[in-house]
């Protein structure tokens, strides 16, 4: 529907060239935030409604609730694929006006009463980042949750454990999944300090110095399921770049581990390694090679993983030069976290599903056990006869030659499963607690589900 405002803030004469330069890419993008712009407009009006000013308050609660009902409606458009927003409307804020006073005539023109676009999309923005960072926390978990039962069918086939990628000690395909897995489940606690700064409600400050009139921001904190308001309306006004940062610090983090492994997969199922079979269905061949099994999708989460970063650097250099209030680069944020939650939640699927398909050779496993693996192990035997380490050390040291090349009496008898099954202690091979993983991978899943639906609760109620 083409409605045009009576006057809107492109009635201005602008050059067309100008207009499409600064609306950017918004008209596409803030389709993501329609529910949630449409959400702070029915908590905005619900409170006008509630605000006791001269003679009788801006929009009455009967107009309020024609309002939440009209809002509903464009939220169901937007569902329906049926919503648009013009290059005159220039983002989603003034194409909701639009269809509002299209529908609603002057009562329309009434909802930015005390609202500037500055805390509009402040507000659109983390709520927005709130539903995506819960999923994508739900999606790193069972990322997880597949590492660890990966490990567990693996159990303790042994694996040649790596520091500089030379051989160094006996572990298992065990302690190497849930070490990754580990690794992913911590970036939870990124995740987590991210959604905390998206969970403050930026409402009520409006262009970033408040209005006249006697908003009760307090009143929209609670509507809109926000942990607190943002007190200062200037700190509002400037903290809507930082949410983005933070969020993007928090996703290069995670897709740097990401990258880590799949690193580790490529390595380790080449045919030089050959400890695990990559599922054929997620690599790609060649056009000239037939006998190429490519793993195209493990080397793009490795670019991903830098696009990532160079999305989080890009946040951090809007915001180091720009001086205080509201300034126009702050829109281009809006691109960078948007593209960063895409890449990390679509890599967090793809590893899941990779995972799920990878098989272990436990014979290669094996075979890639040469004498030298064990050299600590021989040092600690010599450790349990009596010999100070140091003494012990030196001594392996200096027969690593004979030790390496299986001639020493004292590697005869080594094997890889016989030396897995002698480290018992906690984390190590054979003292990995799954049940940990998986309390922690639950507790996280039950929090963000819990999380998800009390911001439901609230769009429901706001929205009906």
């Amino acid at each position: 529907m083409k409605v045009k405002l009576e006057k809107t803030i492109t009635d201005r004469t602008v050059d067309p060239d100008i207009l499409s330069y600064t609306v950017g890419d918004d008209p596409v993008l803030d389709l993501a935030l329609v529910k949630w712009d449409c959400m702070g407009t029915a908590a905005h009006v619900t409170m006008l409604s509630e605000m006791k000013w001269l003679k009788r308050p801006v929009v009455t609660k009967t107009e309020a609730a024609k309002v939440r009902k009209a809002l509903a409606a464009v939220v169901k458009l937007a569902e329906e694929g049926k919503f648009a927003i013009l290059v005159e409307d220039q983002d989603v804020h003034m194409a909701v006006e639009r269809l509002l006073t299209a529908k609603l005539g002057d009562l329309g023109k009434k909802i930015h009463t005390g609202r500037s676009r500055n805390d509009q999309v402040a507000v659109d923005v983390r709520l927005h980042m709130k539903d995506e960072i819960l999923a994508a926390e739900s999606e790193v978990c069972e990322l997880a949750r597949a590492l660890v039962a990966f490990g567990a069918k693996a159990g303790a086939v042994p694996l040649v454990g790596r520091t500089h990628l030379q051989p160094a000690m006996p572990s298992t395909v065990e302690m190497w999944a849930t070490g990754h897995a580990e690794m992913i489940i911590d970036q939870l606690e990124n995740m987590e300090a991210a959604y905390r700064l998206a969970d403050l409600n930026p409402l009520g400050s409006a262009a970033g110095y408040g209005v006249p009139l006697p908003l009760d921001r307090a009143r929209t904190t609670r509507l809109l399921g926000f942990s607190r308001t943002i007190h200062n309306c200037f700190g509002a006004s400037m903290a809507r770049g930082e949410c983005e940062a933070a969020l993007l610090s928090a996703l290069a983090q995670l897709m740097a581990v990401l990258s880590r492994f799949a690193e580790d997969l490529i390595l380790f199922s080449m045919p030089e390694f050959a400890y695990f079979r990559l599922p054929r269905e997620y690599c790609t061949g060649s056009s000239i090679m037939p006998q190429k099994f490519n793993p195209d999708v493990l080397e793009l989460v490795r670019s991903k993983a830098a696009q990532t970063l160079g999305l989080q650097t890009a946040a951090i250099s809007l915001l180091h030069a720009m001086p205080g209030g509201y300034n126009r680069d702050l829109q281009d944020c809006k691109w960078l976290y948007m593209k960063g939650l895409s890449i990390a939640r679509t890599t967090l699927r793809i590893l899941e599903k990779v995972v799920k398909g990878v098989a272990v050779d436990a014979s290669a496993c094996r075979r890639a056990f040469s004498p030298g693996v064990f050299a600590t192990d021989v040092a600690l035997r010599k450790v349990a006869d009596g010999t100070p380490w140091r003494d012990a050390y030196h001594d392996v040291r200096d027969q690593f030659a004979a030790l390496y090349d299986g001639k020493s009496a004292e590697v005869a008898d080594l094997d890889p499963d016989r030396q897995v099954a002698l480290k018992t202690h906690e984390g190590t091979c054979l003292g990995i607690d799954r049940q940990l993983y998986l309390r922690r991978i639950s507790e996280a899943l039950a929090s963000a589900l819990s999380r998800r639906k009390a911001l439901d609760k609230c769009c429901k109620a706001l929205l009906k």
